[in-house]
């Protein structure tokens, strides 16, 4: 195209539009996080009370589509792949939030609303079970004509059971919608449905955005605390670690301790309570009830620490072995060892 031409085009191109397309491209320029919300079926009193309540998070603006394909074209940072979302009935929506902070920000601002005759049901419509408040007449004959279980009962109509009057993807039909308003339900949602939004030069998608942080949180602290059991027993120290570490080579160390008897002022009170623990084992399996020192006799033991404790269990296991092993000795062979003896005896003594 030639200078001529080019000038010329710009010339038709009228002055509230190319101001419009400036203030649009202002838009995009200004927030961090620019998106595509579809607007249809809101009405004007709920989105200007949306507008109003995302008022300090994000902010919404409206245009002719042409416009807005123009002015995301304009700027040269990638938004142009937002032209693809712009159909229908839209609108740009921008934050200096995170994409993700954003699109919870939208769903949050979402509001119940009825249901028209001749919608696409968005979810499976169902009329809950109770009592509708409503006199006894008509109506009955009209939620049953619905699919709705419901009869006369106590002077009022009442839904006898929940009732699935229509499925999701279904027509709302005339009967339906009536019934509906009559009782006050509201089984749709409306709201900014964010189609896309771009940020950081990276194209989100709702499904991508659609976070559960309850679920996200968690796995984060599952990771951290993989991580930090990870770092304690590589003895990786860090800030966060030390103090794991610190008191885990000090349990070691006083395990080695103990084990090797060394007598400090710290293992003291440990080594007595071993050594008292081991003793009274080794009395409990000699039937003597003077097997136990005078001094330590109707003196109940001391409570053992963890180590101890454990190294009473292990007395207790090798007792237990050599008693087994003793019950397994036969009987015959401790008679050979009498008859040698006596032998023995004999021999020495003529």
């Amino acid at each position: 195209m030639s200078e001529a031409e080019d000038v010329r085009k710009t010339e038709t191109v009228p002055q509230w539009k190319q101001q419009e397309v400036d203030e649009l491209v202002d838009f995009l320029e200004r927030y961090d996080a620019v998106g595509i919300v579809g607007v249809t079926g809101i009405p004007s009193r709920q989105l200007q009370s949306m507008r109003r309540g995302l008022h300090g998070t994000a902010e919404v603006r409206m245009s002719r589509n042409t416009l807005m394909t123009r002015a995301v074209e304009q700027v040269d940072e990638g938004l142009e792949q937002l032209a693809a979302e712009i159909g229908g009935e839209v609108a740009f929506v921008g934050s200096n939030d995170n994409p993700f902070g954003l699109f919870k920000e939208l769903e949050a601002s979402k509001t119940p609303a009825p249901i028209g005759a001749g919608e696409v049901a968005p979810n499976d419509i169902v009329i809950p079970e109770g009592d509708t408040g409503i006199d006894p007449g008509p109506f009955v004959g009209e939620l049953q004509s619905v699919g709705a279980s419901a009869r006369i009962m106590e002077g009022s109509i009442k839904v006898t059971e929940d009732s699935k009057v229509l499925e999701a993807g279904e027509t709302v039909s005339e009967d339906l919608a009536n019934v509906l308003a009559e009782m006050g339900i509201e089984p749709k949602e409306v709201g900014l449905d964010l189609r896309a939004v771009y940020a950081d030069g990276v194209l989100f998608e709702p499904d991508e955005l659609a976070l559960d942080v309850d679920e996200y949180r968690e796995d984060i602290q599952a990771a951290a605390a993989a991580a930090r059991n990870l770092s304690v027993n590589a003895a990786y120290p860090t800030a966060e670690n030390a103090g794991t570490l610190l008191a885990k080579a000090a349990g070691e160390a006083k395990s080695v301790g103990l084990e090797a008897t060394i007598v400090n002022e710290e293992l003291a009170p440990d080594l007595i309570g071993k050594a008292d623990a081991q003793l009274r084992a080794l009395a409990a399996q000699i039937d003597d009830e003077e097997a136990l020192p005078e001094e330590l006799q109707g003196v109940e033991a001391p409570a053992a620490s963890e180590d101890v404790e454990e190294d009473e269990d292990e007395q207790d296991d090798e007792a237990t072995d050599a008693e087994d092993a003793d019950d397994a000795e036969p009987e015959d062979d401790s008679d050979d060892d009498d008859a040698d003896g006596g032998e023995g005896l004999g021999e020495m003594f003529g």
